[in-house]
């Protein structure tokens, strides 16, 4: 079982008369919490394998639901809100595979929490059914697995052939078959222009949480081992660690901006001071040193953004702000890759997208319409292009 690429569904009811329906969706292996050999030999005959739950590899498990919160509502969760004021806020989990995998290279990711308690989200909630996709695109765009599983009114709307819940069946079976043929679009090395090292702990993990959800694409390094900085690195994030490896210092002064949560080196030139950070000159880059532990991660990914600026950072959409992009190196030399996951309502209107580098050709590939060329045009040191529409995901593969 090739673990990154299997389609996984937990399912709590090994009931033989739901074979055809689950085989429907594309479902290749089914999660089960006891052996049952009769189910195991229908569900071959079904052509779907069974595996028990303790079997799976190491999983991470302590992932939030993914999509659009909205407080105490339970009406219209996956509403984007657009205001001067007001932005949806969005629980993502695409981070974790690019923290666990910076961790662990050689591992496989498979994201593995719960649709009902043990995510957070109670078994009564009005959890939209499209979340169950959603939670697979974000898994599967970073480069992991996700184990499907059916918030409890999903699976009994599914069972009694709701309108509504097998619609959303039927466009996670086509989103699942499309994300298998398409798999070599996924899991790439991200753009290095905002690169976070990260440890294992709570500090470092919501920094890199906090750098994806606002957009800023950062590429995750393992602040144990031997770090350098990539070519292209604009910012290296080296705060929340424990420990600052001392080649963060030798990327600063090739001309770096070193984000810090210490006291800088003897050796730096303090610049100016501000309430909360001092900015220092170190060889031919500079040292931003904040005067202590960042408590807000937030506020904090916003600050590195501006510290590269929004001309040089990786990638950047324009309003669809309940969709986060990650800008990727590409299947071929030359290449890139543009993914943007979309965590509320569908954008039914054109969007804006901006990736770093300067390309000739552009190809949006989604599960929802055939691949289809894009416009291109240069934008200072970015490539621009415009999106006409977002239901889930899409990929824009740029080229030259």
């Amino acid at each position: 079982m090739a673990i990154e690429t299997t389609t996984l569904l937990r399912w709590p009811d090994p009931d033989v008369a739901h074979l055809a329906l689950l085989r429907s969706a594309n479902v290749e292996t089914l999660v089960l919490a006891q052996a049952n050999p009769a189910f195991s030999e229908a569900s071959s005959r079904a052509g779907m394998q069974t595996v028990l739950a303790a079997e799976l590899p190491p999983a991470v498990t302590d992932g939030l639901w993914p999509g659009v919160r909205r407080g105490l509502s339970r009406r219209a969760r996956e509403v984007e809100v657009a205001s001067a004021s007001s932005e949806p806020w969005v629980d993502a989990n695409g981070y974790l595979v690019a923290f666990h995998r910076a961790l662990k290279p050689a591992q496989p990711v498979l994201l593995a929490y719960e649709a009902n308690e043990k995510a957070g989200v109670k078994p009564d909630v009005d959890t939209p059914f499209g979340t169950v996709e959603l939670a697979l695109v974000e898994a599967r765009v970073t480069g992991g697995n996700f184990v499907l599983d059916l918030p409890q009114r999903f699976r009994e709307r599914l069972l009694a052939a709701d309108p509504k819940a097998i619609e959303a069946w039927q466009s996670l079976g086509k989103t699942t078959a499309w994300l298998k043929q398409n798999a070599t679009l996924f899991g790439h090395p991200v753009m290095p222009e905002i690169t976070a090292l990260v440890e294992p702990g709570a500090p470092t993990r919501e920094i890199a949480n906090l750098l994806h959800r606002r957009g800023a694409s950062p590429l995750l390094k393992n602040a144990t081992e031997p770090v350098h900085a990539e070519k292209g690195a604009l910012a290296i994030v080296a705060a929340g660690l424990k420990e600052i490896p001392a080649a963060c210092f030798s990327s600063a002064e090739a001309g770096a901006i070193l984000v810090i949560d210490r006291p800088a080196p003897n050796s730096a030139k303090l610049i100016r001071q501000e309430a909360d950070r001092a900015f220092y000159s170190l060889g031919a880059g500079k040292v931003v040193a904040y005067n202590r532990r960042i408590a807000d991660p937030s506020e904090f990914a916003m600050d590195v953004i501006d510290l590269i600026t929004h001309k040089r950072r990786a990638t950047r959409l324009w309003n669809v702000l309940s969709a986060i992009p990650l800008a990727t190196a590409g299947q071929r030399a030359g290449e890139a890759l543009l993914h943007i996951v979309n965590y509320g309502s569908p954008a039914t209107e054109e969007f804006q997208a901006h990736i770093q580098g300067h390309f000739s050709k552009a190809t949006l590939l989604s599960p929802e319409k055939t691949s289809m060329p894009l416009k291109t045009v240069r934008r200072g040191s970015s490539t621009e292009v415009f999106v006409p529409s977002l239901r889930r995901l899409a990929v824009v593969r740029f080229s030259n």
